[in-house]
C-alpha cells in the first residue's frame, strides 16, 4: 500500500499542491457547468423551439442529479477506493458533456444533463477526501481556501465563458470544451493521485436511500416548478413537494434506528455543526437566490449583452480571490466567531446598494458593491464550514459535511425559486398596455415591453409608443428588482443571528483523533 503523503509543515507543499491541481480541475469543470448553461437558456429556446420552463430543466435536472448522488459518495468511496471512483466520476461527467453536444431534442439534452450531474455530484466529495489525506486535517482551513476558489469563481466565470462561446462559436461548445479538459484531468489524476487502498465499508443503507434520494428529488422538483407556476396552489408544485417532504420526514424518523444510516442526524447534537448548518442555510437562501438575479438586472434593465453581464459580475470573484486565502489561514488560527461577522458585514454593505437600484445606477457603484460582497464571501462560507469540521471526530466528518451539503442544495433551490417568484409577482403588477399582447398572446405590460425593448431594440419598431412609457416601464421593473433584493438583504441580516453563536474561543481540532481508517471516510464540501 502506498504511503499517504501526510504533510506536517505549516504551508501546503508542492506534493499537496500537485494533488490539489487534480481536485481543482475537476471542481472547475463541475461548477462552471452549472452556471455556463444558465446563459444558454434563450439559445436553447430558439434551437429546440421550447418554452422557458422546458429549457430550465437543463439546469434543474443537473441539480437534482447532484443532490441524489451526494449521500452515496461516502459508501462508494470506501467500497471502490477514492482514486478509482474519482476517475470514474470524471469520465462520466466528460462522456455526459460529449453527449449533451449531440442532443437533437430538449428531452435528450435534459437526459444527458442527468448523466453529467451524476458524475459531477461525486467529483467534489471525492476530491475533498483526497485533499484531506494529502494535506492533513490540521490545515483544514487552507484546504478549504484552495477548494473554495473554483466554487466562488464558477458563478463569475460561467456567464463570461458561456457568453463568449455562444457568441463566437455555437451552444455546442459550452459542452465540447469539457472534453479536452476531462481527458487532461483523467491523465493528471492517474499520474498524481496516490494509489487506492479500499477498506471494508459499512453496510449500505438501502432502505434509507429509497426514502431520502427520491424524497429530495421530488421536493426539489416541486420547488423548481414554483417560478413557472407562480403559486404553491399549483398541483405540479405542492404534490411533489408533499410526497417528497413525506419521504424525507419518514427518513428522519427511520434514520435513528440503523447503526449506519445514510444520513446521520444524531450529529446535530454537536452545537458547532448545528450553528454552522443554520447559518449557511439561511445565508445560501438569501445570497444564492438573489445572486442569480444580479446578471438578470444587467441583461433586462440595462440592456447589456450576455458577455458584458458576465464581465460586470467579475468584481465579485476578484474580491473573493483577495480574501479567501487570508480567511483560510485565519480559520486555522482564530475562532471563526471573531472573523465571520466582519465578513458578513461586508456582504450586507455591498448588498444594500442593490436594494436601491434604478435604471441608471452607476456601474462604478454597482461593481464596487459586488467587489465588497466578494470580499465578504471569501471570508464567510469556507470559515463556517471549517468550524463545523474541526469539532467533529475524524470518523464523523463525512456524515457531518454531508448533512451540511444536502441542506445547502435545498437552500440554493429554495432561494432561487422564492426570489424568482417574488420578482415575477412584482413585475406582474405593472400597468397593462391597452390592446397590446406579447408573443404568447398574454396582455403586455409596460415593464414587459420595456424589458423586451432593452433586450431586443427592434421591438421598438413593432410597438411604436411614447418613449416615456418605456422609461416608466423600466423604472417599475428596476423597482421590482430592488424589492426582491430587499427581501434577500433582510435574510442576510437574519444570518447575523446564527453567526453570533459561532465559537469565539479556540477549540482543539477533533479531526486528529482516529487512525487512518477514520481519515478514509469521505468528507463532502459545499458544492
Amino acid at each position: 500500500m502506498t504511503q499517504q503523503p501526510i504533510a506536517t509543515a505549516d504551508k501546503l507543499d508542492a506534493a499537496v499542491l500537485k494533488v490539489a491541481g487534480v481536485v481543482v480541475l475537476g471542481a472547475i469543470m463541475s461548477i462552471l457547468d452549472v452556471t455556463v448553461v444558465s446563459v444558454a437558456l434563450p439559445t436553447f429556446q430558439r434551437e429546440f423551439d421550447a418554452t422557458y420552463a422546458e429549457v430550465a430543466w437543463t439546469m434543474t435536472a443537473y441539480t437534482l442529479a447532484l443532490a441524489t448522488v451526494i449521500p452515496l459518495s461516502g459508501w462508494a468511496a470506501d467500497r471502490f477506493g477514492t482514486k478509482r471512483l474519482y476517475m470514474i466520476a470524471l469520465a462520466l461527467f466528460t462522456i455526459g458533456s460529449g453527449l449533451c453536444a449531440t442532443a437533437d431534442t430538449i428531452g435528450e439534452l435534459i437526459g444527458y444533463r442527468v448523466l453529467q450531474g451524476l458524475g459531477g455530484g461525486m467529483l467534489m466529495p471525492l476530491g475533498m477526501t483526497i485533499m484531506t489525506r494529502a494535506a492533513g486535517p490540521h490545515r483544514i482551513g487552507r484546504l478549504m481556501a484552495v477548494l473554495g476558489i473554483p466554487m466562488l469563481l464558477g458563478p463569475i466565470g460561467g456567464p463570461i465563458l458561456g457568453g463568449w462561446l455562444i457568441d463566437t462559436a455555437s451552444w455546442h461548445w459550452i459542452f465540447l470544451i469539457n472534453l479536452p479538459i476531462g481527458v487532461i484531468g483523467l491523465i493528471y489524476a492517474q499520474l498524481a493521485l496516490p494509489k487506492d487502498a479500499p477498506e471494508p465499508s459499512e453496510s449500505f443503507d438501502f432502505v434509507g436511500m429509497l426514502m431520502l434520494s427520491p424524497g429530495l428529488a421530488l421536493f426539489l422538483y416541486g420547488v423548481s416548478t414554483l417560478p413557472e407556476a407562480g403559486t404553491f396552489a399549483d398541483t405540479e408544485v405542492w404534490a411533489p413537494m408533499l410526497v417528497g417532504g413525506a419521504l424525507v420526514i419518514a427518513f428522519v424518523r427511520y434514520s435513528f434506528k440503523p447503526k449506519h444510516p445514510l444520513l446521520d442526524l444524531r450529529l446535530f447534537t454537536n452545537r458547532n455543526l448545528t450553528v454552522a448548518t443554520v447559518a449557511l442555510f439561511v445565508f445560501i437562501i438569501a445570497f444564492m437566490g438573489a445572486g442569480l438575479l444580479f446578471p438578470s438586472y444587467f441583461l433586462q434593465i440595462r440592456g447589456e449583452s450576455t458577455l458584458a453581464a458576465g464581465l460586470l459580475m467579475a468584481p465579485q470573484g476578484i474580491g473573493a480571490m483577495v480574501t479567501m486565502p487570508i480567511a483560510g489561514t485565519l480559520a486555522d488560527r482564530v475562532p471563526v466567531g471573531r472573523t465571520v461577522p466582519f465578513a458578513l458585514a461586508l456582504i450586507a454593505a455591498g448588498f444594500f446598494t442593490f436594494t436601491q437600484v434604478d435604471p441608471h445606477t452607476s456601474y462604478w457603484l454597482l461593481c464596487g458593491s459586488l467587489f465588497v460582497m466578494g470580499l465578504g464571501m471569501g471570508g464567510t462560507m469556507m470559515p463556517i464550514m471549517t468550524s463545523a469540521l474541526k469539532t467533529l471526530h475524524a470518523s464523523e466528518v463525512a456524515r457531518g459535511s454531508t448533512l451540511v451539503n444536502i441542506l445547502q442544495q435545498i437552500g440554493g433551490s429554495v432561494g432561487a425559486a422564492v426570489m424568482s417568484v417574488i420578482l415575477t409577482n412584482e413585475l406582474n403588477g405593472s400597468r397593462v398596455i391597452p390592446g397590446a399582447t406579447g408573443p404568447d398572446g398574454e396582455p403586455l405590460t409596460e415593464a414587459g415591453l420595456a424589458i423586451g425593448v432593452q433586450q431586443q431594440p427592434e421591438l421598438a419598431q413593432q410597438f411604436p409608443v411614447d418613449p416615456s412609457l418605456i422609461e416608466r416601464g423600466l423604472d417599475f421593473a428596476a423597482s421590482s428588482f430592488a424589492t426582491t433584493f430587499a427581501v434577500a438583504f433582510a435574510l442576510v441580516l437574519l444570518t447575523f443571528g446564527a453567526v453570533a453563536f459561532l465559537p469565539r474561543r479556540r477549540e482543539p481540532s477533533q479531526l486528529l483523533d482516529g487512525g487512518q481508517g477514520d481519515e478514509a471516510k469521505t468528507p463532502v464540501i459545499i458544492h
